[in-house]
């Protein structure tokens, strides 16, 4: 009896040994020739903060004024900009960014103008996207201008948005309507039309890593599409998932997914091809449907946007619309960070000039209709995009995302597990074309993402007390930073 029990054991160190053995092959990332973003204008944002302080302070009457005087100005540069063709290094578009952020400023002092600025915002993004039609997307200058104008003025909404009275904040901020007579479904009291894509954001770290591990950090990480059945008025939502490859869900499973922000976006109505035909969103996300309702279609990890045999989330509606002509993402994100490449590299990216979510917004074809977002949410938005950007800032020093090797043979024993399930068309703990050392890294990262997440949270609650205001972005970026160090957070 003690021999089998002996033996027993022996067998069962042995099995574990074996497993612990890892066969991931470690190849150094083939990252993009291109460069990453920086503002470099850290001056500019404590001095606007500074602004901001002192703008407090004074009652709105003697600000109602300068900042009628800031729309007034702005407002003028873009009446210009609106009637002629300008380069993307034109300077009235230096001067627009540099307005944004000043009337920001002042309008979150004074918050009963923010309605003004909202639209403003919405002026100016649909502006230089009418501009950029005739840009190259893919040059430097035109993806620069793009970036600080809508990404930058979108910064600049959100940070008034955190300042502002919550019970005041409206969920839904409508962009421009886009007339579609493609048909419909309503969506939390929107009126959606089959073929509009839907891009949202997760609640989890990896979602923040995809949003902002890229070489222009944006604010979403997912892709859909809407698709109505024009026969039974029935609304699909097509996407793929990590964890299940490519869906059909029902409107309230799509809702239900813990997302921090939805923006709707739809192809223009004068685009030479809609001209043809009307219905072209339509045919498309009807031959996604098709697709997805007769196989199974794994989700890409490697983000090959050129292989459709596999579809990321970007894929889906990428894909779909190149069947009928459109080529959605005329500009390409890339990574050209090694840290930033080696950590995606990790969960199995090998393509880091792809198709990022946040691209969909600059892209000129298509209109933003609407967006979702409350004050709660997108808080907790800009506290996991702080934290994973100092995360990589560690990436990009050289630090690789480990896993805790011990916990292999378990990871490889759930692997197969999940191969099981997935045989029968069920999802099992790893997902399906994800290795063992990547479930493991994931584990790690919220592991990691959660201690420094509490230890902010904490600062942000001793900011507000002081200062009686909502720590600005670059303030969340510095509590994760001094958190990294402080905790000597191991990754």
């Amino acid at each position: 009896m003690k021999r089998k029990i002996i033996y027993s054991i022996s067998t069962i160190i042995v099995i574990y040994l074996l497993l612990l053995i890892s066969f991931e092959k470690k190849e150094s990332p083939k990252v993009a020739t291109n460069k990453q973003f920086v503002w470099n204008r850290d001056s500019l944002w404590l001095s606007l903060e500074s602004f901001y302080v002192q703008a407090k302070k004074k009652d709105c009457t003697q600000l109602n004024n300068e900042i009628n005087n800031s729309f007034k100005y702005l407002n003028s540069v873009l009446d210009t900009t609106e009637k002629i063709s300008l380069l993307p290094t034109d300077s009235k578009f230096l001067r627009i960014e540099n307005g944004i952020f000043h009337t920001a400023a002042l309008v979150g002092a004074c918050q009963e103008h923010m309605a003004d600025f909202i639209n403003l915002f919405s002026r100016i993004r649909n502006a230089v996207k009418e501009q950029s039609i005739k840009w190259d997307l893919n040059d430097l200058a035109t993806r620069q201008t793009l970036y600080k104008l809508i990404y930058g003025g979108r910064a600049a909404v959100e940070e008034l948005l955190l300042q502002a009275d919550k019970n005041k904040i409206p969920s839904l901020i409508i962009g421009k309507e886009e007339i579609s007579s493609t048909p419909t479904t309503i969506i939390n009291g929107l009126v959606i039309h089959s073929g509009d894509v839907l891009v949202s954001r997760g609640g989890a770290p990896t979602s923040a890593l995809i949003a902002r591990g890229n070489d222009y950090p944006g604010n979403f990480s997912h892709v859909a599409l809407v698709y109505v059945d024009e026969k039974t008025d029935k609304t699909y939502i097509i996407e793929s998932h990590i964890e299940r490859g490519v869906t059909l869900s029902s409107i309230d499973d799509y809702m239900n997914d813990k997302k921090l922000r939805i923006m709707v976006l739809r192809l223009r109505a004068d685009h030479p091809k809609m001209l043809q035909d009307k219905m072209l969103p339509h045919k498309a996300v009807k031959f996604a449907f098709e697709r997805a309702s007769k196989q199974h279609i794994a989700y890409d990890f490697e983000m090959d946007y050129s292989d459709s045999t596999k579809l990321f989330c970007s894929e889906v509606a990428s894909s779909a619309y190149k069947k009928v002509g459109i080529n959605l993402w005329m500009g390409l994100s890339s990574i050209s960070s090694h840290g930033v490449a080696s950590w995606l590299a990790g969960f199995g990216v090998k393509n880091f000039v792809t198709q990022e979510p946040s691209d969909l917004e600059y892209d000129s074809q298509l209109t933003v209709v609407a967006e979702w977002r409350d004050a709660i949410t997108l808080f907790k938005d800009h506290i996991d995009n702080a934290i994973i950007e100092a995360l990589l800032e560690q990436a990009e020093a050289g630090k690789e995302l480990g896993y805790d090797w011990y916990l292999l043979p378990i990871a490889r024993t759930m692997k197969l597990y999940s191969a099981i399930l997935n045989l029968f068309g069920k999802v099992g703990p790893v997902p399906e074309g994800m290795s063992p050392e990547s479930a493991l890294r994931h584990k790690k990262l919220v592991a990691i993402h959660e201690e420094i997440k509490n230890e902010v949270e904490i600062k942000v609650k001793k900011f507000i007390e002081q200062m009686n205001y909502n720590p600005p972005y670059w303030k969340l970026v510095a509590f994760a930073r001094e958190t990294i160090k402080e905790k000597n957070i191991l990754l």
